[in-house]
């Protein structure tokens, strides 16, 4: 079905990136590359990939002579990427064993080039959470916008061959949304399989924890980003708003 390149940014993440990486060689389809641009990492995450890219040729490090930000690695990796599928996943992330295998006969056999699927939550320690998010079964641009990224990124796949490479906008955050936005100004809708086949690590430390600190950067990245006028990107940012507040008290 063509190869898969793998796009793993990596920071400070020793404790957690070797089981991720596992997940990856654990896959029942085989052909792929991952690689990892570790963003100059203080910990002994370099010492750990670089074992582990020993005993497997599809395995590449990269390593930042400075710590520039999650962008500025997915990009990296992007750039160096030869596969015709571009995956990704998070260095403290995991997959199923069977998720490239079923995501890309999912893409083939319906003609689709820009995919997700279901992941679970699971906590610090792996452990499931019991917290399931299924995607839309499709998604267009504007429902993005307004639902402020439905989209696991660690489950995303987009057929480079078909829709050319997308690069990630120069943000320190929501900065994974902003790329599947700049997709869907190419291809109409993201198709969502609606099938659990990632786990998404709950941290203490992820940038992403605090969901209403990240209105901010959404209000950049729609101002700046998308340029969407005052009206259009307040109405967004409200509707996203409205929307976490509810979540939060109906999880009280």
């Amino acid at each position: 079905m063509g190869k898969v390149s793998i796009i793993m940014p990596a920071y400070n993440c020793a404790k957690y990136i070797t089981e991720s990486i596992a997940s990856v060689t654990a896959q029942t389809y085989t052909n792929w590359e991952l690689l990892i641009v570790d963003d100059a990492s203080t910990d002994n995450t370099q010492q750990v990939v670089e074992a582990l890219a020993q005993s497997d040729s599809r395995i590449k490090y990269i390593r930042l002579e400075k710590n520039s930000g999650a962008a500025v690695a997915r990009n990296t990796a992007i750039e160096k990427a030869d596969g015709r599928y571009l995956a990704f996943l998070d260095s403290d992330d995991l997959w199923y064993p069977e998720k490239l295998k079923k995501q890309l006969e999912f893409m083939q056999e319906n003609g689709y080039s820009f995919t997700c699927t279901t992941y679970e939550w699971i906590d610090e320690t792996g452990k499931p959470t019991g917290k399931i998010k299924k995607p839309f079964k499709r998604a267009d641009y504007n429902l993005c916008l307004y639902y402020g990224d439905p989209i696991g990124n660690s489950t995303v796949i987009y057929d480079a061959q078909a829709l050319g490479k997308f690069f990630v906008p120069p943000i320190r955050k929501r900065n994974d949304f902003a790329m599947w936005l700049q997709v869907l100004k190419k291809e109409k809708y993201i198709y969502g399989l609606r099938e659990v086949l990632a786990s998404y690590r709950s941290r203490s430390d992820s940038l992403s924890k605090k969901k209403f600190g990240l209105l901010k950067y959404q209000w950049q990245l729609y101002r700046e980003i998308e340029k969407l006028n005052i009206i259009k990107a307040s109405v967004a940012i409200l509707t996203l708003f409205i929307r976490k507040a509810s979540n939060a008290i109906c999880n009280k």
